[in-house]
This record gives structure tokens, C-alpha cells and sequence, in this order.
């Protein structure tokens, strides 16, 4: 059996910069290369205003429809590589240092002028067993995201723990997209331990002005 971990996890911060750090450019490069016609509208339009877009990097296993694979499933438990991932040699690489299980991995992209509206993702939170990550591939000053209301600031490059089943909103006010690698995974031994590393960390300041990279 598992022993379970040492720090509590429900009692992690909304937010954790974890001790990860990957090349932007060489992540974007690759990104650039996808054609415009491979990424799939977000299917909750209620959620957005403006341009969201996926593209699936690994997926529910045996989906073969564009939405069925951009789609998060919570029911989903074999989960397979995309054709995507594999013409991307150094975002295999990124994924590749994320030493526990791995879900649904997607590129989601939000266009300038767009927003995503205030919501939450009720299973998306560590105490729960499952975890949703960040790491921003390209971003602009003028995005704004949102956790519990206050600024996130997050650079390219970097790897954020976010706690989505609370609420969060994302503004993209800026003239350029902003494309980040969202991770879904399980909660193992070595990303509690990853986890509760970065809590014990000193407390990362939380900007509250408007703007900003995200």
C-alpha cells in the first residue's frame, strides 16, 4: 500500500510554481508547426467568449473523433499518445519528466481579444487524486488569469499546480494568443511529494493588478 504523504494535500495552496522549468522556444517552434486546421473549438461555448482552441496530445484511448479526443473524460482510465505527439519530439521530452501517470494532455490556445468566463472543474484538485498542471508555452502582458479572484503570473516556460475546482477566469486583452500545455494526471507518491516540496517553499506573492502574463 501506499504511504500516504506527509503533507496534507488538502491543505496545498490554489497555487504552486513547482520546481520544473522547460524551454519556451523550443516548445513554441514545435506548436508553430501545427496547422490551423488541427486545433478543435472548445465544445463549451457557454464557458468562452472569442477563440479557445485544443489540440490533443494524449487522449481517452481508442477515441477517434476530433472533439472525443480534445475532451477531458473523467471516466476515462487508458489513455493513449496522439499522432501530434509524436511528429513532437520536445514535448514528448517536457512530458517525459513528469514522473506519474498522465491523463488527458492538451495545447490550449486562447486568442486574443477572448476570454474565458469565471467556472470551476469540481474534480480538478490534488486532495482529490487528480491534478491539473500548467506550463505556459507563449503568453502576452496584457493576459489575465484568475484563481479566487487574484492574479496568477505565470511565464513561459514554467510549471504551475492550479486548484481548478475553484473558480477561475482567464482574459486575453493582448494582440497575440496565448497557447499553454495543460497536464491532467494522478496524484502518485512522486507528485505529492513534488507538491508538498513546493508548498514548503516561501510564499510566492500574488499580484492582484490587472495585466500581466498568465
Amino acid at each position: 500500500m501506499r504511504a500516504a504523504p506527509a503533507f496534507p494535500l488538502a491543505e496545498l495552496p490554489d497555487r504552486l510554481r513547482l520546481p520544473l522549468a522547460f524551454d519556451p522556444a523550443r516548445m513554441a517552434a514545435e506548436v508553430a508547426q501545427i496547422a490551423a486546421a488541427d486545433w478543435t473549438p472548445h465544445f463549451v461555448r457557454d464557458n468562452y467568449e472569442g477563440g479557445w482552441s485544443i489540440l490533443p496530445l494524449r487522449c481517452k484511448a481508442g477515441a477517434t473523433h476530433p472533439i472525443m479526443m480534445a475532451v477531458s473524460d473523467p471516466s476515462a482510465t487508458v489513455f493513449e499518445d496522439t499522432p501530434w505527439l509524436a511528429r513532437s519530439p520536445y514535448l514528448r521530452e517536457v512530458l517525459g519528466a513528469f514522473a506519474c501517470p498522465l491523463q488527458s494532455v492538451r495545447l490550449m490556445k486562447l486568442d486574443p481579444a477572448s476570454r474565458i468566463k469565471p467556472h470551476a472543474d469540481h474534480d480538478l484538485d490534488a486532495a482529490l487524486g487528480q491534478a491539473r498542471l500548467h506550463v505556459p508555452v507563449t503568453s502576452n502582458p496584457d493576459v489575465d488569469f484568475r484563481l479566487n479572484g487574484t492574479r496568477v503570473e505565470m511565464q513561459a516556460g514554467e510549471c504551475w499546480y492550479l486548484r481548478l475546482s475553484d473558480t477561475h477566469a482567464i482574459d486575453n486583452r493582448g494582440v497575440a494568443s496565448r497557447v499553454h500545455l495543460v497536464i491532467d494526471c494522478t496524484v502518485d507518491a512522486w507528485l505529492a511529494a513534488l507538491l508538498a516540496g513546493a508548498a514548503h517553499e516561501p510564499k510566492q506573492p500574488i499580484s492582484t493588478m490587472p495585466g500581466g502574463s498568465g
